[in-house]
């Protein structure tokens, strides 16, 4: 299946959807009819009861080598001026990165090769992030002229490796290898390429072993606890997470498929 030509949409699990971005000739880089693909592909997982847990590879030997700079070509009228044009180019580009962050869903990113720039946003906007061991990374978009505060980056890399490192790879731009993404914390694992997309699943599989709507509140709890401004204010609305779902039929479930030492039946109630 596919959502467009540079996205193809596969379910290699119940539960599952993986999204291929499909531009292996020119290291997935983003265009307009990716981004639009990926938006319509994101949507639909995030809308649909049979998915669960999304992961997010590249096709060939990259993930995403950023924005093709050879051209966007999302045929805008430029008639808008390139102020104007420009900072509506640039927040279409950079909602891909809300959205994941935003989705239901959990998203995997399994990074099989070069991620950056914009590719490096897609990894930082997901949740968990393995990658194979001859995957690279950079900022990069520093190094094409412009700022290296782009796509959520500025936000998002800090929070997950400290400012200090996140200062030092936005000011350089300079690519670093899996064995430093993981020890700097940008990764949960390293594994051999072969091994990538069956430990990504795996992984998913483990999530799926837990209610939907647990998984929803969580992810959605975790993600704000990095933007909230107080302890206090954390503790608050884990509260009510806990409150919600103690409620539903699958709390029951899950508490009743662990004492009888069985899997779990949810019907996301």
């Amino acid at each position: 299946m596919s959502a467009g030509g540079t996205v193809l949409v596969e379910s290699p699990e119940e539960g599952v959807r993986l999204l291929r971005l499909n531009r292996p000739e020119r290291l997935n880089t983003m265009t307009h009819e990716l981004l639009t693909d990926l938006h319509a592909a994101l949507d639909y997982a995030d809308r649909a009861d049979d998915v669960r847990v999304v992961v997010i590879t590249g096709a060939g030997r990259a993930f995403c080598a950023g924005l093709d700079l050879d051209g966007y070509d999302d045929g805008f009228d430029d008639g808008y001026g390139p102020v104007r044009g420009g900072l509506a180019r640039q927040r279409e580009i950079a909602s891909a990165a809300e959205k994941i962050r935003n989705l239901s869903k959990p998203v995997i990113a399994a990074i099989n090769g070069p991620a950056a720039g914009g590719g490096l946003a897609v990894v930082l906007a997901s949740d968990i992030r393995i990658a194979a061991a001859d995957a690279v990374f950079s900022v990069a978009f520093i190094k094409a002229g412009f700022s290296a505060c782009d796509i959520g980056t500025s936000w998002l890399l800090p929070r997950i490796v400290g400012a200090g490192r996140a200062h030092e790879l936005m000011l350089t731009g300079r690519r670093f290898d899996a064995e430093e993404a993981e020890r700097i914390g940008l990764l949960y694992r390293i594994v051999d390429g072969a091994e990538l997309m069956d430990v990504a699943l795996a992984k998913a599989r483990e999530i799926m072993s837990n209610p939907p709507f647990s998984v929803e509140l969580t992810k959605q709890g975790m993600w704000l606890a990095l933007e909230t401004p107080s302890f206090h204010a954390s503790v608050e609305l884990e509260n009510r997470q806990q409150i919600l779902t103690a409620m539903t039929e699958d709390r029951r479930e899950a508490t009743a498929a662990f004492l009888e030492k069985r899997p779990p039946r949810y019907r996301n109630r």
